[in-house]
């Protein structure tokens, strides 16, 4: 389940223009669709997404892989997985805050955005900073 650059961009692109277009036509109050449905393009390259990571992490645990051979490290893999459901849940909260499901605050929606953020810049300070010391 290997994809060329231009099919994963294109995949990307695909997938944004239809959320755009869905999330405009809401907007513009010409589609009383529920906020559910507009999401519905995020959640399906989301869900590809996951599926490939989920392969990939499940491929070092096949008989005779060698974690020397150039690959990710696991922990990096995992923090994307991470981060991944971090997405997830901050577009189910904003979707229910939207559609009026729950009466939470705006500022805790946002709490699995702002720690995938976080995650983020601690991420890119690593990989910055850090110094190999073989």
């Amino acid at each position: 389940m290997r994809m060329s650059l231009a099919q994963r961009v294109l995949l990307t692109w695909l997938f944004t223009l239809l959320f755009l277009i869905m999330l405009v036509l809401k907007l513009d109050e010409k589609a009383p669709w529920n906020w559910f449905l507009i999401f519905i393009p995020v959640w399906i390259f989301d869900t590809i997404l996951l599926v490939m990571l989920i392969v990939k992490m499940a491929g070092r645990c096949k008989s005779g892989f060698d974690p020397r051979n150039g690959s990710q490290n696991m922990k990096k893999k995992v923090w994307y997985l991470i981060a991944m459901l971090l997405k997830l849940a901050f577009c189910l909260a904003l979707c229910a805050k939207l559609q009026r499901f729950t009466a939470i605050k705006l500022a805790y929606v946002f709490i699995p955005l702002w720690a995938l953020l976080l995650g983020g810049m601690v991420e890119l300070g690593y990989n910055i900073f850090y110094v190999r010391r073989d």
